[in-house]
């Protein structure tokens, strides 16, 4: 069995006095594709702003290779290997492609290693190469959300957050995001995957937590959750 690269343990987080997060705890280990499904409001996208230390954690713990994250600042999070694909994508508008993927690499000072990352994104997102020059803002929902990623990519990350990735795509823009998830996962990139398309989650995914008014309430083999008369009849259209 692979070593647990992410843990939260009984995580309690929200933005106000009533917690969203309650006791939640997941793990994903190294190498895997682990997807969070549940209920608009269940408390997912809290999940992943908490690891990324944007919203910070009341009770519990969250570790990153046995080492707690607590009371770190987001951007040292980030240089630790969390990456984080926003919902909604959040892309800089007014900068150029080349430049909202050179603001992924913010951290990073190894001038080689991001000219690397930035030919595997291009390698990835053929696209993108295309479009250097153009401004983000002006590419389509597709196109951004490839530049979401790719800018991910160039922080170099151990796990890779995505928070609904294939929200408000085109099916085929959805089906090049979802190879390139599996194609990032096979090279090596570990990845927690928040995503409105259960079935095409649980498809992609190794292993699978359901979430409820922010708790874990199921988990198991993705494969076995996708067979599960409730989680079919809940999440999967009967």
């Amino acid at each position: 069995m692979a070593d647990v690269l992410l843990a939260l343990e009984g995580v309690e987080a929200g933005y106000g006095p009533i917690p969203v997060l309650k006791d939640v705890s997941l793990e994903v280990r190294a190498g895997e594709i682990v997807t969070l499904i549940g209920a608009n409001g269940a408390g997912k996208t809290t999940t992943l702003m908490t690891i990324s230390g944007i919203v910070k954690a009341r009770k519990g713990t969250v570790r990153l290779a046995g080492e707690a994250l607590n009371g770190v600042r987001a951007d040292k999070i980030v240089k630790r290997g969390i990456a984080q694909v926003p919902e909604g994508r959040k892309i800089f508008p007014r900068l150029t492609v080349l430049e909202n993927l050179q603001m992924g690499a913010f951290t990073r000072d190894d001038d080689d290693g991001i000219e690397e990352d930035l030919g595997r994104v291009y390698a990835s997102f053929p696209i993108l190469k295309e479009r250097s020059e153009q401004l983000g803002g002006t590419l389509s929902g597709g196109e951004q959300q490839m530049l979401a990623i790719g800018r991910a990519m160039m922080v170099r990350p151990k796990v890779l957050l995505l928070d609904e990735p294939s929200l408000g795509l085109a099916p085929l823009f959805i089906l090049k995001i979802f190879d390139i998830v599996r194609e990032l996962n096979r090279a090596g990139t570990t990845v927690l995957l928040v995503e409105q398309n259960a079935r095409m989650a649980l498809k992609l995914a190794h292993r699978a937590y359901v979430m409820e008014v922010g708790q874990i309430t199921l988990s198991g083999p993705a494969a076995e959750l996708l067979e599960n008369p409730k989680i079919m009849e809940a999440y999967l259209g009967g």
